[in-house]
């Protein structure tokens, strides 16, 4: 009997070995999920979960989540890989995750892209910012730190989320190339209002069409389109077909229109309340945010971690470099992290 009772002992012991390493495979590769957020389908993308904080809940070095807030459209899958490279560099220590915009992901075939209205205006600006605060709520713990990290008008939610919930434990928040001013005035914004305010309806027509072609035939048009690009990752393809479902894009372009319009005057009063939480990393010939616009922040505050692009990276880093923005990161970081070990 007790060579049965060790037997026994043994078959779990490799049991729970093997689903403890189907785990962590899977949380190095990704875990990607849909639900409702404020009545809207909303993707999660996860590496790491919430489990290392239950595990040690007297440690206050695992209690910190890395959040990405994405610029628009806000696709999570075009994050997967800088996700992947900032996790692995980090020691999976820490959960990353990055939640989509409202309605700007197709979701399952047993889902709609709305189910109850719980929120007026949830594809709005406005309302995507009160989305995430709605998410935080329910599904990470008070007594986490937070890990903002903001990506173009991604940049502009988070100020509005620390000033609308002062509350929340942001341990930094770093902006990448972000859009938190006179976004109507930068170069690719005096060519984009006119469409996304007045225009916008017309490319509905075009998208509705390109709906119906096959997946095969979409990616090519999405290859052709980023032929550019030195190497392109099928990651990049497969979340840009997204973009050929006329919700998402309608919902992708409104949100547009609105940043145009409500994205005007720097929230200097917000960012100086929490600059020493606040790292900006601004492009050299960003379209969107010119240089001018970190000149001026550079002259507005000196004392702020203000940071110039040197390596010639394009305002949508994550289609060529994810690794250069990743260890970049994780410098700017470290000490902070290790304060708290």
């Amino acid at each position: 009997m007790p060579e049965f009772v060790g037997l026994y002992t043994i078959i779990i012991y490799v049991l729970f070995s093997s689903m403890k390493m189907l785990c962590m495979e899977e949380e190095a590769l990704g875990q990607e999920e849909f639900l409702y957020c404020c009545g809207a389908a909303t993707q999660l993308l996860k590496f790491g979960t919430v489990n290392c904080w239950l595990k040690n809940r007297s440690s206050n070095s695992s209690k910190v989540l890395f959040l990405i807030i994405p610029g628009n459209p806000g696709i999570v899958c075009y994050y997967k890989p800088f996700m992947r490279i900032l996790y692995k560099i980090l020691n999976q220590r820490y959960p990353i995750w990055a939640i989509s915009h409202a309605g700007h992901c197709v979701p399952p075939e047993d889902m709609e892209m709305m189910e109850d209205v719980e929120l007026e205006d949830v594809f709005g600006l406005n309302g995507q910012i009160e989305h995430k605060l709605s998410f935080l709520r329910k599904n990470v713990p008070k007594d986490v730190k937070l890990v903002l990290i903001g990506h173009s008008i991604g940049c502009y939610m988070i100020l509005e989320m620390m000033k609308r919930e002062p509350k929340l434990q942001v341990l930094k928040a770093v902006f990448l190339f972000p859009t938190i001013e006179r976004m109507a005035e930068s170069p690719q914004g005096k060519l984009l209002t006119p469409i996304l305010c007045k225009l916008r309806f017309l490319m509905y027509v075009p998208i509705y069409f390109l709906s119906f072609l096959p997946e095969s035939v979409k990616a090519l048009l999405v290859r052709w389109a980023l032929q550019g690009l030195q190497s392109l990752d099928e990651i990049s393809v497969s979340a840009s077909l997204n973009l050929f479902n006329v919700d998402c894009a309608a919902n992708a372009m409104y949100m547009g229109s609105q940043e145009m319009m409500q994205v005007v005057q720097r929230d200097d009063l917000t960012i100086r309340r929490y600059l020493d939480k606040l790292i900006f990393y601004y492009g050299y010939n960003d379209h969107w945010c010119p240089i001018t616009y970190y000149e001026d922040m550079k002259k507005s505050f000196p004392e702020g971690t203000i940071h110039l692009c040197q390596k010639g990276i394009r305002h949508a880093f994550v289609l060529d470099a994810n690794l250069e923005m990743a260890e970049m990161l994780t410098d700017w970081l470290c000490m902070d992290l290790a304060k708290l070990l």
